[in-house]
């Protein structure tokens, strides 16, 4: 009931603001119910029933006034809150904020959301208060969302209605310990107001012709850093250092290929080897193992305007010390800054375990 009213509330401030708002915004309000998903055995202890909460958004329509947005069918971006309860005094509950990107098909029937941007926990890991939230180590964390919904806008006036299922990931990212992490999957239901005139909006519609662009084969050189901590609760944070060589060649306007080779320098697992040396004997680990480690990755590109999404996968051809399994993985979010110059963000992780948050800064050649 709390939720409803908190709707009811939220649509009664947008109907107010319907002669301020400029026409090409719309505001939706969603509400989900799910599970999370016992991705580790170590976390089931955690999972006392079904999370619920609400996801609030403001969309910016586009109408092909630039290239981009003609190239796919018209998206909308915009930013959202967002509230769950975990159904467990332990976990506590979230508060996310995000920046996220509305994709349409099937005559914008069928919209795909991704959403990226920082949560808050109330009640994380602490050793005397709350030992058994093995998921959230601080209370700031990096999280994702997805949403795939069934979509009507203007049903009845600006009124509109939407329905799909939601996924959602909260992380510590390993910048602290515990980071068992959690999962959310459910289903949602919500409405959507539109701001202008529905006929009006649609008449500023000019799509623009595909772009050009060089299907050349490229050099980049990418400088990654970030903080993280082992698996140790209560070890130190260290920084970690990555350098990533790689080709790239664009292969039509939204996709391009990769092929290269990644250097790390994971300085938390320096201590980490001398504590297993100490701490198990039997296992006649060598103390002063290379921490270093070498990689071959694959990767795949697509092109959004400046900014794109990047995914990696790869394989360590030089790991002195196994401690993560041979593959790795890596979600990036990249901004080119003109014709030679990006920087962004990127996830690493190893299956459902992620070791990472890097900030990059690149050159193309």
């Amino acid at each position: 009931m709390r939720h409803l009213y908190l709707l009811l509330l939220f649509f009664s401030c947008a109907a107010m603001a319907q002669t301020e708002m400029p026409a090409g915004f719309a505001v939706e309000a969603n509400y989900f119910y799910g599970n999370i998903i016992p991705h580790r055995k170590g976390m089931m202890h955690l999972i006392l029933g079904h999370p619920e909460g609400m996801v609030l958004s403001i969309n910016k329509k586009t109408f092909g006034t630039r290239e981009w947005e003609s190239a796919y069918n018209l998206p909308e971006y915009g930013a959202s809150f967002h509230y769950q309860d975990m159904k467990n005094e332990a976990l506590g509950k979230m508060y996310g904020l995000y920046a996220h990107y509305n994709f349409f098909f099937l005559q914008r029937h069928l919209m795909f959301r991704i959403g990226q941007g920082v949560a808050y926990n109330t009640n994380p890991y602490n050793k005397q208060t709350n030992y058994r939230n093995y998921a959230y180590g601080a209370h700031l964390m990096p999280s994702t969302y997805f949403m795939l919904n069934y979509s009507k806008q203007n049903l009845l006036g600006p009124l509109g209605v939407q329905a799909g299922l939601i996924f959602v990931h909260h992380s510590n990212a390993s910048m602290k310990s515990p980071n068992t992490s959690t999962n959310t999957v459910g289903v949602n239901v919500g409405i959507n107001y539109s701001f202008g005139d529905k006929q009006a909006v649609a008449d500023t519609i000019t799509p623009l012709p595909p772009a050009q662009f060089s299907k050349a084969l490229h050099y980049n050189f990418v400088v990654r850093g970030g903080i993280n901590q082992s698996d140790l609760i209560g070890s130190k944070q260290y920084p970690y250092y990555a350098f990533s060589g790689y080709l790239s060649k664009r292969i039509s306007r939204k996709s391009g290929l990769e092929a290269g080779a990644d250097f790390f320098i994971p300085k938390y697992l320096k201590e980490y080897i001398h504590y297993m040396y100490i701490a198990y004997p039997e296992i006649h680990s060598n103390p002063n193992a290379d921490y270093h480690k070498l990689g071959l990755f694959g990767g795949y590109e697509l092109y959004i305007n400046k900014m794109s999404f990047e995914g990696q996968v790869g394989y360590y051809v030089y790991e002195p010390y196994k401690n993560t399994g041979g593959l790795y993985e890596r979600l990036s979010l990249k901004y080119y800054l003109g014709k030679r110059f990006f920087t962004g963000i990127s996830l690493k992780t190893h299956g459902a375990k992620a070791e990472v948050m890097e900030f990059n800064f690149g050159i193309q050649l």
